[in-house]
């Protein structure tokens, strides 16, 4: 089992910026892709970005396009989600995946399905 654990959400004003990160258990943590989904309250879990195992890949939410960064520091096991020019609907809990599945460097799932382990989540609240 892959164990996650989520850091960095909080409270921001519209337009801030604030860096979430995804901490993982194992190194193998680094040859998996990651994505960052989110769920707001009375909304379903949607995808918002995702990077391959090498960071040769990465994929987001038309949504986040232009504001939302996503990266990985293999020395860390960590992959992070840099949030920038935040809007009140980017409120909900962020949540980051990972499968174990054997994959290419450039396998950047984006279906929730796709992905086996999850941490606990971490709230991110913008205030307008």
């Amino acid at each position: 089992q892959v164990h996650l654990v989520e850091s960095g959400g909080g409270l921001v004003q519209a337009g801030g910026s604030l860096r979430v990160s995804c901490t993982a258990s194992a190194r193998t943590f680094n040859t998996y892709p990651v994505g960052w989904f989110r769920q707001a309250p009375g909304k379903e879990r949607e995808f918002v970005a995702v990077v391959s195992r090498s960071g040769a890949t990465t994929d987001y939410a038309d949504f986040v396009k232009g504001r939302f960064i996503i990266s990985r520091d293999d020395a860390k096991i960590t992959v992070f989600l840099q949030m920038n020019s935040l809007k009140p609907e980017d409120t909900a809990v962020y949540y980051c995946a990972t499968t174990n599945t054997y994959s290419s460097r450039f396998y950047a799932p984006v279906r929730a399905s796709e992905f086996s382990y999850w941490g606990q989540g971490t709230q991110v609240i913008v205030s307008s």
